[in-house]
């Protein structure tokens, strides 16, 4: 394998847990973040030539305090930080050196983002930059703002977690809900930002999708008492078993309805209704443990050979009552339409506010083919036609204009 390409592996794998270990024991994100990312250019500059070192996590440390040393040589602002994240990067290799499995400390990073006094409109950003090393514009582009504004908005988080010492740790029980929401929401959105690339069969190595996986699993092991991290994983895996099938073998898109069972992966759905099953063993009902259950119901029809949808319509119902987002509304209307007609799902999606569906693409999937089996043909098309346009994927948009032809 090119040294290249172990290279950028190396770096993907390693550098977020680096960056959490020394922020975690310094309190100093910022200044952790300025270290670690010198350490990386190098890195990228000298491993081409020299090779992969034996140690690249302690090879990066030690780049990283040569560069905290400079900082505290030239910068009297970082110079305060200096004697923290030296003594971290010290502590680290000193673990390496004795074979030490290196702690996975991301889940802190989480919590902090989460923490009370960070600016709630800056909270998921700052985990996707932190916890994933997405770049400020890229954030940006998905909250519809000016990467100037969100670059901003960033650094006065960092600058709070420093200033106010914020605790790098699991908050104490009374605090724990609400933050494990916000940590939980953030690993789902994760997920969700990698599904669609997780239908390619060439993934890479390390996908969002297998990120949001491996937290999911850290989040467990971190709180084996809380029910609500094993629905998600849960909810995760059950949807990750069905991945074979989400593409035919010239990659077109094949719904959920139409996909071939017998390729499902039935380990991952046998772990998932495991954890399903420990979970409610907990008495903590949640929203991912009901999200999780639907998808439990949808893949059992790999024995039935059919879909329960009455069991599902009831526990979208639930769901509805306990989360009603604008995609559980719209998922809630699909299952009952298939148990009392499409009427019921039209009435339902007429109920929900209109400037939220105008640009939600399954909102207009779902209105299209519930008018379609009306024999509202032009009605049908037309929402065929701005699902298809609001589709980021091509397999789907490619899809949904079939549909939309074979009205004709």
């Amino acid at each position: 394998m090119p040294t290249e390409r172990v290279l950028e592996r190396v770096i993907r794998e390693s550098s977020r847990k680096l960056l959490a270990f020394l922020a975690a024991r310094s309190g100093d994100l910022a200044a952790a973040e300025d270290a670690l990312g010198e350490a990386l250019c190098a890195a990228l500059m000298r491993w081409p030539q020299s090779g992969i070192p034996a140690s690249p996590e302690a090879w990066l440390l030690t780049a990283a305090r040569r560069q905290l040393i400079d900082q505290h040589r030239h910068d009297s602002v970082r110079a305060r930080a200096a004697p923290d994240l030296l003594a971290a990067a010290d502590q680290a290799m000193n673990a390496l050196d004795g074979q030490t499995v290196f702690p996975d400390e991301r889940l802190k990073l989480m919590f902090v983002c989460t923490h009370p006094a960070i600016d709630p409109g800056a909270r998921t950003p700052l985990m996707l930059q932190t916890v994933l090393g997405l770049e400020a514009a890229d954030i940006a582009a998905a909250f519809l703002l000016k990467p100037a504004t969100m670059g901003q908005r960033l650094s006065r988080a960092k600058n709070k977690i420093r200033l106010a010492r914020i605790p790098f740790d699991i908050p104490e029980a009374k605090a724990l809900p609400e933050r494990l929401e916000a940590v939980l929401e953030a690993i789902y959105g994760i997920y969700g930002i990698g599904w669609e690339d997780a239908a390619s069969e060439n993934l890479p190595e390390r996908s969002l999708v297998n990120e949001a996986l491996e937290l999911g699993e850290l989040l467990i092991r971190l709180l084996p008492e809380q029910a609500e991290p094993q629905g998600l994983l849960a909810l995760m895996r059950h949807c990750e078993a069905r991945r074979p099938t989400r593409r035919d073998a010239q990659g077109r898109y094949v719904p959920l309805s139409e996909q071939p069972t017998g390729r499902w992966l039935k380990p991952l759905i046998d772990d998932a209704d495991r954890l399903l099953a420990n979970a409610a063993a907990l008495q903590q009902p949640g929203r991912f443990q009901l999200e999780a259950a639907i998808q439990s119901v949808h893949n059992r029809r790999l024995i039935t050979g059919r879909t329960d949808w009455p069991s599902i319509a009831a526990l979208y119902d639930g769901l509805a009552s306990l989360a009603p987002t604008l995609g559980v509304l719209v998922a809630r209307a699909a299952a009952r339409a298939e148990v009392d007609g499409a009427d019921v799902g039209l009435e339902l999606l007429a109920t929900l506010p209109k400037p939220a569906c105008t640009a939600y693409q399954p909102y207009w999937a779902l209105k299209a083919r519930l008018l379609a089996k009306q024999g509202q043909n032009e009605a049908a098309r037309t929402a065929f036609e701005e699902a298809s346009r609001l589709s980021q994927d091509a397999a789907c948009r490619a899809f949904l204009q079939q549909q939309a032809g074979q009205l004709d």
